[in-house]
Order: structure tokens, then sequence, then C-alpha cells
């Protein structure tokens, strides 16, 4: 019997056929890891699928990758699910994947932890970066769903605690595709036109797939980028969004978040009647210590007696110039006393006393006085100076004085 004889196409068809024949192989879910991921600009997905002893060709369309909600990497353990089939081009058999989830976690949870620790590493968590929030906000800016019960519960609540703020509502869709760029937009739109002085975001409770548009990238950095402070009031108290970890406040309930926003007015009036009174007594008390000065100050003769003080100062005054007097009177008594000590010093050493006691002053024709005979010679002019008067006279013969004469 002649066996017949395919060729290489007709094979991988026929191998395709079979394959694509067996229910079995339609919707199978396969274990592993993955391996050598790649994504293509045209969107495709290839990577493999491997254990400890084989390995297995995959690849996810665009079409089927857009609806991941994590990113997947390779290393990561999880559970494909697909159909195995033939490439007929290649001849290998490989799966097509419908889903890929992350063994051990679902892919929201996985998506969520992604983008957390991606986000913290870039600082968008940073309490450096976190702004306070005003204590007395006049308006305050709502995102969030108009047809939920969390809007109704804020505006009650702001209302209830300080009802002079003016609530700005900003509504958006807060679940399905088309929430994160409708939050996102509103929160920038809010922030950029100063639409109030804080900013609630949030909606009320649900699954995580309820809240994950409050887990979308674009919310958190729409979030970090704004000026306004922003308080995240996503869900219930369990609940943790990646909103929560970027917002400059975190209120575990819708409800919470008005709370947090605004102050409660019966506090305010306590305050501010508790204020009253520590006023009035601080002024009470400031004034008694005046009228007690006052008191004081009214027993005082300066304000008995008006010409009192000038008087006193009259004394003081009198006083001065004695005392004045005195000092003044002394210092000239001491000067007189020193200007006769010197004038008879200077009496005492007068060459006129000398001459009155019966000597004499010569001096020579160019009116040098005479100190010894060998200023002179016989005939030369000289001029005698007495203790009163004098004369002139000619040298006849100068001679020097023997030892002993006078």
């Amino acid at each position: 019997m002649e066996r017949p004889v395919f060729s290489v196409t007709e094979l991988n068809h026929m191998v395709k056929h079979l394959l694509d024949g067996e229910p079995a192989l339609q919707g199978i879910f396969v274990r592993g890891e993955l391996s050598n991921y790649k994504i293509y600009p045209s969107g495709h997905h290839y990577f493999t699928l491997k254990d400890q002893e084989g390995a297995l060709r995959c690849v996810m369309f665009r079409g089927q990758a857009s609806r991941l909600r994590f990113r997947p990497e390779s290393g990561m353990q999880v559970i494909a699910g697909g159909r195995v089939t033939v490439f007929p081009r290649d001849g290998a058999y490989q799966l097509y994947c419908d889903t890929l989830t992350p063994e051990g976690v679902g892919d929201l949870a996985a998506a969520f932890e992604q983008l957390k620790n991606r986000l913290y590493g870039e600082g968008l968590f940073d309490p450096a970066h976190k702004r306070p929030l005003p204590p007395f906000p006049e308006r305050i800016a709502v995102v969030t769903s108009s047809a939920g019960a969390a809007v109704h519960d804020i505006v009650r609540i702001l209302r209830r605690r300080y009802p002079i703020a003016k609530v700005i509502l900003l509504p958006v869709r807060v679940q399905g595709a088309e929430a994160p760029p409708e939050i996102a937009g509103a929160i920038r739109y809010a922030d950029k036109w100063n639409i109030g002085d804080v900013m609630i975001v949030g909606r009320g409770g649900g699954s995580m797939e309820d809240l994950w548009a409050f887990n979308d990238e674009r919310v958190a950095r729409a979030i970090y980028q704004c000026t306004t402070p922003v308080i995240s009031a996503v869900g219930h108290e369990p609940d943790v969004t990646i909103a929560d970890y970027v917002a400059d406040a975190r209120a575990s309930t819708p409800s919470n978040g008005a709370e947090i926003a605004v102050p409660d007015q019966e506090e305010l009036l306590r305050w501010l009647r508790g204020a009253g009174d520590r006023m009035g007594h601080l002024e009470s008390r400031r004034l008694d210590a005046l009228r007690q000065r006052l008191e004081e100050l009214s027993g005082k003769r300066v304000l008995t007696d008006h010409l009192a003080y000038v008087q006193d100062k009259r004394m003081d005054l009198l006083h001065l110039q004695q005392r004045l007097g005195d000092v003044a009177q002394a210092r000239v008594g001491d000067k007189r006393e020193r200007f006769s000590a010197l004038s008879a010093a200077l009496d005492a050493m007068s060459p006129l006393k000398v001459l009155g006691r019966g000597y004499a002053v010569a001096r020579g024709e160019d009116g040098r006085i005479l100190k010894s005979w060998r200023d002179v010679s016989a005939g030369n002019a000289v001029s005698v100076t007495l203790g009163e008067g004098g004369f002139a006279a000619r040298v006849e013969k100068p001679f020097r004085r023997k030892k002993g004469e006078a």
C-alpha cells in the first residue's frame, strides 16, 4: 500500500486542524514562569512559559494585552489561559493567550503593588511634598460622582460642620474605563482655576474593581502636580488606593473627608466663647490694675499741689547754684595763692633785685653783657646799669681780678 506524501504546509495545517479540534486545548490554563518577555511596537506580547523541564512559546495579541491590569515581567510566576494551536508558517505550536494572571494574587493586586512601588521610587509619596490643609477654607471643590451617595454625605456634613464654606461639585464618573481621565481632568481643572481652597476627591465603597479608577497612574500624577491641598476620600476605612498615598491627607470615608476638610462650627463657637471669656477676664484685671494705679497717683503731691514740682526744682536749682559758687570761689582762691607763690619766686630771681643790692651790669658797644676782662680793651665804650639808672664809661685799662679780692 502506497503511503501518502504531504508537503510541509499540508502537514502543518493537518496538525493545526487536529489541535483546533481538541476541546481540551481551546480553553486551557498553563502555569509557568515568564521568560524572555517582549512587547513589540505592534502592541503584541511575545514570551515563553517555562518550568523545570520544559518551555512553551506564547503570544498575546494587542487586543487581549490592552486589558492587562499589571505589567508582566520576566521571572514572574503566572497562569496563562488561552488556546493551543500551530502557526502553519513556522510549524511550531504555541499558546495564544487570552488572559494572564499572577499566580498567588489577582492581576489587580499585582498591578497595585507594581504601580505603588514605582511611584514610591519616583518620590510621589514623599511626606515633604504634602501640603497642609487650610484651617478655615472658604471654597471646597468636590471631585466625585453626582449620582452616588458619597456626594450627599459630603455636602450634608460640610453644611452641618461649616455652613459658611461654599461647596463646588465637579461631577465625574468614578468607575469604568472613562473614569480615570475624567477624574484627572477635573483635578487639573479645579487646580488651574483655583476652584477651591481644598479639594476632596473620592467615592463610596466597593470592590477593588469598583475603586480601580483611583489606582490609575493618571489620577495619581494629577494629585501630585496639584498645588491645591487634596484629601483622598475613597471607599471604606480598610480600602487603600494609590490616591491615598499621593494625596496630602487620607480620609477613611467620604464623610470623614468632609470632616477633615473643615472645622466644626460648634467647636469654633465654644473656642470663641472661651476666648471671649479669657479676653474679658484679662481686660478686667488690666482695668483693676489701672484703677489701682490711678488711686496711687491721685494721692501724689504733684497732683494735689500743682506748683510743688516747680518749687522742688527751684530749691534744687538754688542748692546747685550755691554749690557751684562755693566750688568756683575755692578754685579762684587756689589759683590766687599759686599766682602769689610764682610771683614771689619770679621776683626773687629778678636781676633788678641783685642790682638793688649794689651790683651793676656792664655791656659792651654791641649790647652784650660783659662777663670777663678779656671782653674789653682799653678805650672801649661801655654802658653800666645800676639798681637805679646807669652811666656810660670808657675803659682805661682792663685787669684780671686777683684771688681774695671782692
